[in-house]
Parts: structure tokens; sequence; C-alpha cells
């Protein structure tokens, strides 16, 4: 049997590791032809010692000439190539079978895209693609015949809970609404005046998932589940209204799907991101992922609340961005982006957060989009009304 070639998009943070784990668990049936860093080059380092991959890319032509250097001394043939450039290339590469798309932020969107331009089967971790540029992607994806695949636990869980035919709508499949499981991150049971005063440290100390810095400050503000509803619209083809949130601690059921019936199919598992990452790769199949399995009688219970919505405004934001549809998600990805980045810098406050895409969004009408251009030069509009701001409030 041939190996299946994979491309890791943000092999160092978090999702790309778990990917590399699942992947040297079943290394007679997957091998890895590119990985890519941003700043972690020692880990990138021993990832290509390891993994062997045929391409490393990073940012920069002095970080790639060291690491070049590094793996040359080591017996590693791997070649080191540097630049957005080269990761569309290892994205739409033919030899290419499948692309992990783990890249933060919106510096994804362009090799995610390619990645789904050139037909692949892409495992879509990054989700400021769709939030950013939804109707564009998705029309990429169905002109291409690429095979969109979701990794965010809660839009796995949906994607596994839905019928085969979902694509034709969800009236026309018997689905009522889709239920969109959050933990509520590590903030969910303070008061308004206690988010006041928290710090970057307890931001990114999430509860239940193990995460890098930028997410986890999303999940402690909600914005997370958020992006995550426009995503899941783009994903469904569901319109914001018909998607609930639901605040559930344990983070073990990972979404739910509402029937007209009365049925409410439901994906449980513990909350390791190997499970959706081993589901997507091995899709329609199923291959181990080194998770646990899940032990109910241990957990004993699970809860489920609304989210208070007053406490995290992020959420509305989003939501009301999902509504207005065009630039507005694209504005609104790239002002939390700003915001996030300043709050984690010690700049603002976690209750600025809001307030800075709030701002932002209101200085600035949606308008409908008109290609890649355009949505890129939204959000460095955005960006810049965001900068603005911090400059002004200093």
């Amino acid at each position: 049997m041939s190996k299946t070639w994979i491309t890791v998009l943000g092999a160092t943070g978090s999702i790309g590791v778990s990917t590399l784990d699942v992947i040297a668990r079943h290394s007679e049936q997957y091998a890895v032809y590119a990985l890519t860093g941003f700043s972690r080059m020692a880990e990138l380092q021993a990832q290509c010692l390891e993994h062997r991959p045929i391409f490393a890319v990073v940012a920069e032509e002095q970080q790639a000439k060291s690491l070049q250097q590094a793996l040359r001394a080591a017996g590693c043939t791997t070649e080191v190539l540097w630049g957005s450039n080269a990761l569309a290339q290892v994205a739409e590469d033919p030899q290419v079978d499948a692309v992990m798309a783990a890249i933060v932020g919106a510096a994804g969107l362009a090799p995610t895209l390619a990645a789904v331009q050139a037909g692949k089967r892409v495992l879509l971790a990054n989700k400021e693609a769709l939030v950013m540029s939804g109707a564009l992607f998705m029309q990429a994806v169905r002109h291409s015949g690429a095979v969109l695949l979701p990794i965010d636990s809660e839009h796995n869980a949906i994607f596994q809970c839905m019928p085969a035919n979902y694509a034709a709508g969800l009236g026309q499949v018997g689905v009522r609404r889709i239920l969109l499981t959050a933990s509520g991150g590590p903030f969910r049971d303070m008061c308004a005046q206690d988010l006041k005063n928290v710090t970057p440290q307890q931001a990114c100390a999430h509860p239940n998932w193990s995460m890098g810095q930028k997410i986890s400050v999303d999940s402690a503000s909600m914005m997370n589940k958020g992006l995550e509803l426009i995503e899941a619209c783009w994903l469904f083809d569901a319109r914001p209204e018909q998607i609930e949130v639901v605040v559930h601690p344990q983070s073990v059921v990972h979404s739910l799907v509402d029937y007209v019936d009365g049925s409410v199919i439901a994906q449980l598992g513990n909350p390791d991101m190997r499970t959706p990452i081993a589901h997507a790769l091995a899709w329609p199949e199923r291959i181990d992922s080194g998770v646990n399995a899940l032990d109910l009688l241990a957990i004993g219970r699970l809860d489920f609340r609304a989210p208070d919505r007053e406490l995290f405004p992020c959420l509305e934001l989003a939501r009301q961005a999902a509504e207005a549809g065009g630039t507005a998600c694209a504005q609104l990805n790239a002002a939390n982006e700003v915001a996030v980045e300043a709050f984690l810098a010690g700049r603002i406050g976690f209750t600025d957060i809001p307030v800075i895409i709030e701002a932002t969004l209101n200085r600035m009408a949606p308008e409908p989009v008109q290609d890649l251009n355009h949505i890129m030069a939204a959000d460095a509009l955005a960006r810049e009304h965001a900068h603005r701001w911090l400059a002004n409030r200093h």
C-alpha cells in the first residue's frame, strides 16, 4: 500500500505536534512531505530530525540558512525553504495528498486556500480561513473538488453527527439546529468585576485543553466560540440562528445535532485533539489516535448551561458579524488578533478586548466580498483602526 504524503502547516503548534504524534503511530500508512514553522526553530529542527520531511518551511531567509546548516550537520536531507511562496508550494505540490492547515490566525489563509485550490484533502484547524473568506473558500472547495474535513473538536463532532447528504441543506435532511458546545474557559464562573484584573497567565490556563496562547485567550473571552459559530455556518451551510452555543464545562460532549423528529445525536470523547485529527486523517476509515477510552462512570455527570452574553460580549459581536456577512467577519477577526496581542503584551486589560473589537467594527461598514485582495484590504484596515484605538488610549 502506498503511503499518504502529508504537509503540516504550523507543525510546532499544539495541533501540529498532535498531528505528528498520530502520524508516528501509523508510519506504515503516512509520510511527512513538509513541516512549517514560524518562530520555534529548535522544535522544528527536532521534528525534522525525527520525521525526515522532504521540505521544511520557515518565515525568513536567515532562519532557513541556520536551520539548513543544522540539519545538514546532523545528516538530515530535508531542504529548508522560506517565505509565503514556499508555504503555498508545499501546500499545493502534486506529491502531497493531505494538508493539515494549523497555522494560527490570518497568516494561515493563503497557504490553506492554495491547498484547497489544488484539490487536496484539507484538514482544517485554521478557523480564520473560513471566518475571513468563507464564501470564496467554499466556492474554491466546490470548484476544485477538495475534500474539506474540520479539525476543531466541535466542528469535527458536528461532521460526525450529520447525515451524509447534509450539503443538500439542513432543512432538507431533517436537521433543526446545531448545538455548539463550549467549555466556557477559565473565567466561566467569574463576575464582571473580577474579569477586569485577570492576567494573560490566567487567561492561558485553560481548564480542559492544552492550546497555544492566542487560542487560549480566545477561549477565555469566548471569541473562539464566536469564530467557531461563523465557521460552522460555512461548513454546514447554516444560518447563525440555526446554531446555539451551549456551555458544557466537562468538554466531553464536543457538539450535538438536533433533528426535527426529536433525536439529538452527540459525539463524545476525552478532550484530546488527537481524536479529531485521527478521524480526519483516516476518514472514512478509523485509526487508533492514542487517546484513552472515555470512562463515563469516572466522569459521573455532564452539565450544560447558556453562555453569559453580558460577561462575554465577544460571542455576540461574532454573531452580529456572521449576520452582517461580507467583510464583517474579516474585520472582526483582525481586530480581535490585534486586541489579543495587546492583552498578551500587557498593554490592555482583558475586558478591553471586546471594546477594541466593537470600536473597530463601528468604524467600518461591511462590504460584499469581491476577491481575496478585498478581504486582505479589509483585514489591514481593521488592524489599522484597532492599532489607532490602542495609540489613542495611551
